[in-house]
């Protein structure tokens, strides 16, 4: 495996002095970066055939060990939060249980059962969408977990930073982010780590674009949790309908914080007529404005 490659050009690191072991882990960090650019039409790929089974209530899971399980739950947990995303479309299938995601479980990313047996209990369907994640690509629990997935119909997603892995021929969809060597040989919570993240912020986001979930680059789906936060629903609100910020305040007010609701409320429209014209857009706010000749 590449990931676990030693470099000759870091073998006396150590003796180095400080700011060129920063200059190395930086470059490394870049070079992680740019690995996941010739990934991006594998990203779309996995992000269109995951939107139709989430637009209709299923699940996004996501499967990892070690670094990689939790590089998946710091995304899977951004979702709720930023995109109104309900907790109960997610799912994080972690080897060693929840435990692990603070101290390691040793042995529990080899359990190849485990992770058939996760899915299993969570009742994976067809409208599931499951992520695994591993640097190795090759990790039992992992791959195991996505070819249970796949069996029972879900699409799956498999990323991995070696080339000709398992989980790339298990997963429906492979996204391969060519990471090679790290400086610190074999510490894929670097490069490879880094890259995972990188995807997993483009496939995620994208998917929430393509389920309305944005407007004019804007978050108008996310969940208004403290003061700044409110204040920028306020300001969203002012902006997008074009009114004062007491008009958008208000509106906020009669729409319960529902970000897009009160852009229509703030135009004039009723509550009620705006969640209708929501419901009938599956909460796209571009089409529903452009129904009534405001978008």
């Amino acid at each position: 495996m590449r990931t676990e490659d030693a470099s000759a050009r870091y073998v006396d690191l150590d003796a180095w002095a400080r700011l060129d072991i920063l200059q190395a882990l930086w470059e490394g960090q870049l070079a992680a970066v740019a690995a996941v650019g010739p990934a991006l039409p594998a990203i779309d790929a996995a992000a269109r055939a995951a939107e139709p089974g989430l637009r209709e209530g299923g699940r996004l899971v996501y499967v990892g060990a070690g670094t990689s399980a939790r590089i998946g739950v710091q995304d899977g947990a951004e979702l709720p939060p930023t995109f109104d995303w309900p907790e109960t479309q997610l799912g994080f299938a972690i080897a060693g249980g929840e435990g692990a995601l603070l101290r390691a479980v040793e042995d529990a990313e080899d359990s190849a059962a485990d992770g058939a047996a996760w899915i299993a209990r969570a009742e994976i369907g067809p409208r599931d969408v499951v992520v695994g994640l591993a640097a190795s690509g090759s990790t039992p629990f992992t791959v195991e977990a996505l070819k249970a997935a796949r069996t029972l119909g879900a699409v799956t997603v498999g990323v991995s930073n070696n080339p000709d892995a398992p989980i790339l021929r298990e997963a429906a969809h492979g996204i391969l982010a060519a990471t090679g060597a790290e400086v610190l040989a074999g510490s894929t919570r670097m490069k490879a780590g880094t890259a995972q993240k990188v995807i997993l912020n483009l496939f995620s986001t994208l998917v929430m674009i393509r389920l309305g979930r944005v407007y004019r680059g804007r978050m108008v789906a996310m969940r208004a949790t403290n003061r700044k936060l409110r204040a920028r629903g306020v300001a969203m609100v002012s902006e997008l309908a074009g009114c004062p910020a007491e008009t958008a305040a208000d509106a906020l007010a009669r729409a319960e914080g529902d970000i897009k609701r009160a852009v229509l409320i703030a135009g004039g429209m009723s509550a009620m007529r705006a969640d209708d014209l929501l419901l009938r857009h599956e909460g796209n706010l571009r089409r529903a404005l452009r129904e009534v000749g405001r978008s």
